[in-house]
């Protein structure tokens, strides 16, 4: 049974505002007074109610976080910086896992709002403008409007497409392929807008017929390769628009008996813990996924402290680098 302020005071004999008032640090009472009631409250177990707190306080301690996809250690990283933000601020977390599915996103966001958490953390799996006018609190990871009306805290998806492809024309690979991810439409074609750039500033131009959309998994890449390869077209390079899909390159290309890298060099995107295993080696660009997770909390938690006055929009912006490894030539020798 939950012990609850009316059964500390039917205790004591004592009023039930004076209670309130010492549990809750108030003045109004005596100090002998509020030592006794503090005494008997630990003694009977009595446990705050932080919803009903909440109520009274219009502060719930409590943020939801919706994620697509919880298998991929890209954010996994992203929701551990949540985490030790949210600890580090007495907050608590409510996870939802959308699976990349729009409908059951905007399940999960309206149930969180019923909730009454103070804010939400959103990796949205349909469009971001669906959320243009929501007035709780809100981060969206990757978000992008043309009203830049929001605070925002995001990784340089432009420079990450310049940096994998600048360095793969570096490498002297000449015929490159882009793998992007159809359940992120917004994330990969800022990436293969940095690719693009990459290749006009050396004078070439990206061949629209070796762009193909696969999904962000591991056989998504596969099967995204085999499709490419099998167009029958000369290419010695693969950008993958993130490290699951460099990965089922690499799978296909072992399949296929295409060496890595001398005939065909792949690089990834996110640097996940995986790329960096001794069998893998995948070349990368690196996103800052742990520091990322703990700013978009840091953000957010600043939007819900001054969600009644007017501040200035905050937008931070982080660089991603660029990790060589054994997948292409430079990477052959760390």
């Amino acid at each position: 049974m939950n012990i609850t302020i009316k059964d500390v005071a039917r205790e004591l004999g004592v009023s039930y505002s004076s209670i309130s008032r010492a549990l809750n640090g108030k003045e109004g009472v005596s100090k002998a007074t509020r030592k006794k009631i503090l005494e008997a409250a630990e003694r009977m177990g009595y446990q705050p109610n932080d919803l009903a707190r909440g109520l009274v306080n219009r502060i719930s301690k409590t943020v939801g976080v919706i994620i697509p996809d919880i298998n991929n250690p890209f954010f996994g990283e992203i929701v551990a910086g949540i985490i030790d933000a949210s600890n580090e601020n007495e907050y608590n977390i409510f996870l939802c896992v959308s699976g990349w599915n729009p409908a059951l996103e905007k399940e999960y966001f309206n149930t969180l709002l019923k909730k009454r958490v103070d804010g939400i953390i959103l990796k949205s799996a349909g469009k971001n403008e669906d959320y243009d006018n929501v007035k709780s609190p809100l981060m969206i990871i990757e978000r992008y409007s043309k009203y830049h009306e929001f605070d925002s805290v995001e990784v340089d998806n432009e420079l990450g497409g310049y940096l994998a492809v600048n360095h793969l024309l570096d490498c002297g690979y000449e015929h490159l392929a882009f793998i992007l991810g159809k359940e992120d439409f917004f994330a990969s074609q800022r990436r293969l807008k940095g690719a693009r750039k990459a290749l006009e500033d050396r004078g070439m131009t990206l061949n629209e017929d070796m762009v193909i959309e696969g999904s962000f998994s591991i056989e998504g890449g596969r099967q995204a390769a085999k499709q490419l390869f099998e167009r029958g077209k000369p290419i010695d390079a693969v950008f993958g628009m993130n490290d699951l899909i460099g990965m089922g390159v690499l799978q296909y290309c072992n399949e296929s008996d295409i060496s890595v890298p001398d005939q065909v060099g792949v690089i990834g995107y996110d640097n996940i813990s995986y790329a960096g295993l001794p069998q893998i080696r995948l070349t990368t660009i690196h996103q800052p996924k742990y520091e990322l997770g703990k700013m978009l909390f840091e953000t957010l938690l600043d939007e819900i402290k001054n969600k009644d006055n007017a501040k200035p929009t905050k937008k931070i912006i982080l660089n991603p680098e660029l990790k060589i490894r054994k997948t292409t030539r430079s990477g052959m020798h760390p």
